[in-house]
This record gives C-alpha cells, structure tokens and sequence, in this order.
C-alpha cells in the first residue's frame, strides 16, 4: 500500500501452475504479509456432492445468478486444484479465513468474483460476461471495467486505478477471454486487499476450514458484521 491506497503493480495472464507458483514467489519475495486468492476450490473434502460453500453460495447469491458449480473430488479438475493448495501452503500461505483486520503472514483464500462483484459493486444480478454471443459478453465485460475504474479507488481500502492501467475489451474471442481473466483476477486481488483490511469484520465466510469456504466481502453499505454463514 502507498500512502494507506493499494498500488495495482502487475496484471499478468500465466498459463502453467509452475509459472504461476514462480510469479507468486517473486512477488511475495521479502514481504512480511502476503494474500493469494484463488478463483477456483483448493480445499474438497467431499468424495461427491458439493460442498458446504458451493451449497451458501447457490443459498445466498443464487437470487444474483452468482451460484458457483459444486466440487468434490470425484471431478476432474479436484486433485490437481487441490495440488495447487498444498503447493501454496508449501510456500507458506495458509488457509485462515477467520482473521482478524490486518493480519501478519502469508495466506490463501477461495474467493469466487460474481458474489465479490454482487456486493462490491450493489449489482441486482451479475454482469453477464462469460456465456453468450461476443456480442452479448463484450458490453457486460466493458461494464465490469468501468465499475472497477469507478468503484474500487472509493471504497476503504482504496485501490489506486487509472484507465491506462486496465487492457481495453478486444472484439475477437480469444483476446476478449484474455482480457475477462486479467478483469477477474483483479476482482479477486481486490477481494484479497478487502480481506486482509478487514478481516471477519466486513467480510462474509461461507464455510470454514474443514469443509471449504469461500470469503466475499461483505456490502458496502452494510453495518460493520462479522458472519460465518453455514447451511
């Protein structure tokens, strides 16, 4: 952070979990607090069926159309996401949802962008980015661009933003995928900040250590609330 506002100082679209883990220890290197969000389940206790995040997050944000695809480890995706966490615990980020403000260490947190932008943003349904025409997708992901440019240097913490900072919304569909990544992971970093600020204090935990959560920060506008949401 400079001057009490974070700093956006890399937006980079990687490919391979090596490259990723690398980009992470570079940027971790010799800072004492660190915070990783992850777009995706690390933590899948369940043999079937879906988790009890999956299950608040269907409860709680399914009115947005911001449910999430349930996961357990009988998908196929389950054991190289779940390689990831333990790959990022092995760098020292550790699962601790329930933090107080401003924690010292390294960490790792499930977060998952539509819920994050339902409340970041007082959306009445999600912007509507990712399935339909290029067409369709384009005008919806150039409005998560202008809510980030908009929204995020006024909330508490601020995120320092200019337009030259954010890649302009392609017209083909490759480029377009690119650049809705780099949008969302951003809403993720943001979410990470908003997390560390904060802690329990304005931010919502769907589940918990043993059966999965996902961390969403809570509305803006709402009191100051700790909530741990179970089913």
């Amino acid at each position: 952070m400079d001057n009490g506002n974070l700093r956006l100082v890399a937006l980079d679209r990687l490919q391979t979990v090596d490259e990723i883990l690398a980009w992470i220890s570079h940027w971790a290197e010799g800072s004492t607090n660190a915070v990783v969000a992850v777009d995706a389940p690390t933590l899948i206790p369940n043999e079937t069926g879906m988790r009890s995040p999956d299950r608040l997050a269907h409860k709680h944000f399914g009115c947005y159309d911001a449910g999430c695809y349930p996961a357990n480890l009988g998908r196929p995706f389950a054991a190289k996401l779940v390689a990831f966490g333990l790959a990022l615990e092995s760098l020292g980020f550790q699962h601790q949802p329930h933090s107080p403000p401003q924690p010292a260490g390294r960490f790792q947190l499930e977060v998952f962008p539509h819920p994050a932008t339902v409340h970041l943003f007082g959306l009445s349904k999600i912007l509507k980015y990712k399935k339909g025409t290029l067409a369709q997708r384009r005008p919806e992901l150039e409005k998560l661009r202008q809510y980030q440019l908009s929204v995020l240097p006024i909330l508490e913490p601020a995120l320092d933003l200019q337009e030259s900072d954010l890649p302009n919304i392609p017209f083909t569909g490759a480029a377009m995928k690119a650049v809705e990544d780099q949008l969302d992971s951003l809403t993720c970093a943001y979410v990470a900040a908003h997390w560390w600020y904060w802690g329990v204090e304005r931010n919502w935990v769907l589940g918990d250590r043993t059966e999965g959560y996902i961390v969403v920060p809570a509305p803006v506008n709402a009191p100051t609330q700790t909530a741990t949401l179970k089913p």
